[in-house]
């Protein structure tokens, strides 16, 4: 595969480089995205009326055993090389900072270390009161209990209606404001605030990097647009730049 000689050139040389990920990076672990993986029986709801405080509040257990389906679809997959070619690229560069959307946990499963999950992990949960992260609980329970305050447990995502975390976001606006190279693989470039990440990027210097399958709205403000799968273009690219490091 080839890649522009100026983009390998400054690769080598970028000691901060931030990366965002969206559901295409995953989509090629055959992981449906979040408004696709409505099949069978979940396919007489809309992911929006499932994935809110509100819904929760009134079918406890209907928004738990649709989220059990989605934890059993991430853990029947796995990451593919797109997920372990970042995890590559990690080990080269002095400040790396892996920002994604996705709730799959896959980036730190490949064995990413710097990684802000934007929108949580799927393979996590919590108390919906507010105890914060629960290790494990009781499986006998239609809706299992938090062991601290007896409220339900819930996934522990950013659901509609809710704030992503407020630490993460900062940390992943101060990653994109000091990078030299910003990286967009597998997003659409529409879901906020994520979308203006890359945009912020451009304006303070950085060179902007797209991968995906497709143009994306993004497309026509970055410097390097490389469409194809990411689990092909992305191990490529970090044999091009430190194969020989």
């Amino acid at each position: 595969m080839n890649f522009p000689p100026e983009l390998i050139s400054f690769l080598k040389k970028s000691e901060r480089i931030a990366i965002l990920t969206g559901a295409g990076i995953s989509a090629e672990s055959g992981l449906n995205t979040f408004r696709d993986a409505q099949t069978g029986y979940w396919s007489q709801y809309r992911p929006e009326d499932l994935a809110t405080p509100q819904a929760f509040t009134r079918d406890p257990k209907l928004v738990w055993d649709w989220y059990a389906m989605r934890r059993k679809k991430v853990a029947e997959a796995s990451p593919n090389s797109g997920h372990f070619a970042l995890v590559e690229m990690e080990k080269h560069v002095p400040n790396f900072t892996l920002i994604t959307q996705n709730v799959d946990g896959y980036h730190r499963q490949a064995g990413s270390q710097n990684v802000l999950e934007l929108h949580g992990n799927i393979q996590q949960v919590c108390c919906f009161d507010g105890c914060g992260i629960v290790e494990s609980w009781d499986e006998s329970e239609d809706v299992p209990h938090c062991p601290k305050c007896g409220a339900y447990l819930r996934p522990d995502v950013v659901w509609f209606g809710e704030s992503l975390p407020h630490d993460t976001l900062i940390a992943a606006h101060q990653a994109t404001l000091a990078c030299q190279a910003f990286f967009s693989i597998g997003t659409s470039g529409l879901v906020q605030p994520a979308a203006s990440l890359a945009h912020t990027a451009r304006q303070r210097g950085a060179l902007v990097v797209e991968i995906n399958l497709d143009p994306t709205p993004l497309t026509p403000s970055v410097d390097f647009a490389l469409h194809g799968k990411s689990g092909e273009i992305l191990p490529a690219l970090v044999e091009a730049v430190f194969g020989g490091q």
